[in-house]
């Protein structure tokens, strides 16, 4: 680590130590601190219990933290503690067998976490859903997440209905992202919008295809791309029918790889939920969890990822939940 880094993951083992030993008014004796093992924080081990200050994206960070306890001899319970998003974190340790404590720290002072509800169901605006038929014909499929309705292409978002806070207007932007889509308004605002969509769609859908060359129109929403393939072959899955399902956090943005959920129905009428990942997602099962609860927690749960990463960590962690998890690898 470079000075820098070691001075802010000494200052984080100190503020965790602290936190700790005013919590349980007694001094700690770590079996074990190795702060550079948890980037996202500070770790130890005291008393059984595995220790976890985290500060770097805490609603995606309770996998890594169920990661770490694993590895630590003699750990049998986890206690997390966070600033923010704790009540996410607090819902979803309710998912696992292992006892697992959420804190949420208000300076130097722990108090339990209350776990959040879900987002509220939005029923999609009627004037929104007026732009269904444009969106598929400028060659998208209309996806509807937390009564947003977009348009996708294998399963990179090109357009989004919007309304104008200002005016109340409501209009279709083209664009991949909220900095795309107001560049392209700035450029093209006078062409047709179907017109100007499909451009967009062919060129997104010439670079997501299997076997395609690397391209940041492929990197994008990977996990996406997985989803839609499973959509045009559900026989792969083992049911009769694919469709795009909300997450049970709304997704703020289209840089960052966060999976994605589907509902399936298999023949007998019995219903499927299905989590897509790429690349090793140490959050990939808790936000599974999380997912299934959210839709149908009598539902099958099944994480949907390429044969590479089909990790031996995520497969221990999916060991923990209370719910049975299977994983299944798309190659």
């Amino acid at each position: 680590m470079t000075l820098d880094s070691s001075r802010r993951a000494a200052l984080r083992d100190l503020k965790l130590r602290t936190l700790v030993r005013d919590h349980l008014g007694r001094g700690v004796s770590p079996v074990m601190t190795n702060t550079s093992s948890f980037g996202r924080g500070a770790a130890f081990v005291d008393d059984g219990v595995a220790w976890v200050l985290i500060e770097d994206q805490p609603e995606r960070s309770l996998g890594a933290a169920l990661a770490w306890m694993r590895k630590q001899d003699g750990a049998a319970e986890l206690a997390i503690i966070a600033e923010a998003s704790s009540g996410i974190l607090a819902r979803r340790a309710e998912l696992f067998t292992t006892p697992i404590l959420v804190l949420h720290a208000i300076d130097r002072v722990l108090v339990p976490a209350v776990p959040d509800g879900y987002p509220p169901i939005v029923a999609l605006d009627d004037r929104h859903e007026a732009f269904r038929a444009l969106i598929e014909q400028g060659g998208a499929e209309a996806v509807e997440e937390h009564g947003v309705l977009m348009g996708e292409v294998r399963g990179l978002e090109v357009c989004r209905v919007v309304t104008d806070p200002a005016t109340g207007e409501v209009h279709l932007e083209v664009g991949i992202g909220a900095h795309d889509r107001e560049a392209f308004a700035l450029l093209h605002g006078a062409r047709p919008t179907v017109e100007a969509l499909a451009e967009v769609a062919a060129t997104v859908a010439a670079h997501r295809r299997p076997g395609a060359d690397p391209h940041p129109l492929n990197r994008l929403g990977a996990e996406r791309f997985l989803r839609w393939q499973s959509m045009q072959s559900p026989e792969r899955l083992g049911v009769r029918s694919v469709r795009p399902a909300p997450p049970p956090v709304v997704r703020t943005n289209l840089k960052d790889p966060v999976p994605c959920v589907a509902l399936g129905e298999r023949a007998d009428g019995s219903s499927v939920v299905f989590v897509y990942s790429t690349g090793i997602d140490l959050d990939l099962v808790p936000f599974a969890v999380d997912a299934q609860a959210m839709l149908d927690r009598h539902a099958d749960l099944v994480l949907v990822v390429p044969a590479r990463d089909a990790s031996p960590i995520t497969r221990g962690v999916a060991g923990l939940a209370k719910v049975p998890i299977s994983m299944l690898e798309w190659d």
